[in-house]
């Protein structure tokens, strides 16, 4: 822990053994006399979440432009945040279509690359780096973890899961090269280690199995060091590091209560499995691991693969239990396009969840969210036709200033890549060329 009599280093960290505990930004990180060029301000964060399979257009695409628009059946979840989003129609992924079967690997694959990937089930796997692991490979160094991959299903990433394509296309977003995928981690106990370190690996196997079933929160650790720091703050930032500390406290014990269910269900596993049977629970324990990394500066970069392109995940909490994919290719028929619709606004639901949370989080001259980037959408828009164009989008945060929300824009099949080197240009990362790309993308900045 690094405190000086002027100010608290934003880098302060709370150690313990085998754990770290980032702190989140605090009035006391900038001196009480700083000019505004010597505040530290809030970082910019980037995500990129996606669901798969497409969706219900009609019920998905607002009327109305700019500020005048209306909220669609689907998009209602998010009209509290009316004022902090951006909906945007007529992107495209050209680089998608083909004329060829495998639309939901070509699909995953260049969703974040706008790269056509090459079709093969062997090692040669080749597509494109990520909008993400560009923005991570410049930024990366400026926090401990560079990146953070999330899903919510099971992947893999050998074999061939659509018509010759190999399953790593449609099973991960993040491409750190071209032929190297990021799987996505979907058990919520090893993003909690991967953020707060796990026990000494030097350790005795018996006497770290022993200290893990002992041990109630990481936080026990830090205690002491805990208490020290509280003392040296002001009441905002008491508050502020409380809530902070209460949260990792909950989302342990969350992850300990679904461990334990799931230790009862399966007494024959030797290592519980740590994610929930519910889909909701699991993506909100995600997200809520997700807040507390970008608030305390682990990452500033993630994406997160809701579901896997060409997923059969059921949703029997929405009174019926057809799957995802089979269900979207509905020919039409109004019952199905219904259930498909449901599922949409569910998805969008979970999503409504974590934008609140982030909004309601203080950070320096606002909120968390407020410092933000979060892109949501498919990369389908019909997953009935499989149709790459004019996919549904839309950005929540103002990104320190760099977004002026509040408005649905509409472009003209315009090439996806050109949101995503606008996004890295407001990054601090400009990039000339990224996929298909062929120019930054106008109107995210004025009205």
């Amino acid at each position: 822990m690094i405190i000086t009599k002027k100010q608290l280093s934003r880098r302060t960290l709370l150690k313990g053994l085998g754990v770290t505990v980032a702190l989140p930004l605090l009035d006391a990180m900038t001196p009480a006399l700083a000019t505004a060029a010597e505040k530290v301000k809030a970082p910019t964060r980037l995500f990129f979440g996606a669901v798969p399979n497409g969706i219900e257009m009609k019920a998905w695409t607002p009327t109305g432009l700019g500020k005048d628009f209306e909220f669609t059946r689907i998009l209602k979840p998010l009209e509290a945040f009316r004022e902090d989003l951006l909906v945007i129609t007529g992107l495209a992924h050209r680089t998608g279509a083909s004329k060829e079967a495998g639309d939901h690997a070509r699909a995953g694959g260049n969703y974040l690359t706008g790269v056509h990937p090459k079709r093969t089930t062997g090692a040669d796997i080749e597509v494109g780096i990520s909008v993400d692991q560009v923005a991570a490979q410049a930024l990366g160094h400026k926090t401990r973890l560079a990146s953070l991959e999330l899903g919510c299903e099971a992947t893999r990433m050998v074999g061939s899961c659509d018509a010759g394509y190999s399953c790593a296309y449609q099973n991960s977003l993040a491409w750190r090269t071209p032929s190297t995928p990021m799987p996505p981690e979907i058990n919520p106990r090893m993003v909690f280690e991967r953020l707060y370190g796990s026990l000494e690996s030097s350790l005795d196997p018996k006497r770290q199995a022993e200290l893990n079933e002992d041990r109630k929160s990481v936080l026990d650790y830090v205690t002491e060091r805990t208490k020290k720091l509280v003392n040296t703050l002001g009441p905002t930032d008491r508050r502020k590091v409380d809530e902070y500390l209460t949260a990792i406290r909950e989302i342990e014990r969350r992850i300990a209560r679904v461990e334990n269910d799931n230790r009862q269900l399966t007494p024959e596993i030797d290592k519980p499995n740590g994610i929930p049977a519910n889909f909701a629970d699991h993506v909100r324990l995600m997200h809520d691991l997700l807040i507390v990394a970008f608030q305390s500066d682990i990452t500033r970069i993630s994406t997160m693969l809701y579901s896997r392109e060409g997923s059969n995940r059921a949703y029997p909490e929405l009174g019926f239990t057809d799957g995802h994919h089979p269900i979207t290719h509905h020919r039409y028929i109004p019952d199905l396009v219904e259930k498909v619709t449901k599922i949409n606004r569910y998805h969008l639901e979970q999503f409504a969840y974590f934008i609140g949370k982030l909004k309601s989080i203080q950070e320096g001259d606002g909120s968390l969210l407020d410092h933000c980037m979060i892109v949501y959408g498919s990369a389908h828009s019909d997953g009935n036709r499989h149709s790459h164009v004019n996919l549904p989008t839309i950005i929540v945060g103002r990104g320190n200033g760099a977004l002026k929300t509040g408005r649905h824009i509409v472009y003209d099949e315009t090439p996806m890549t050109n949101l995503f080197l606008t996004l890295l240009d407001k990054m601090g990362v400009p990039t000339d060329k990224l996929g298909d790309s062929n120019g930054k993308l106008q109107g995210l900045s004025d009205v």
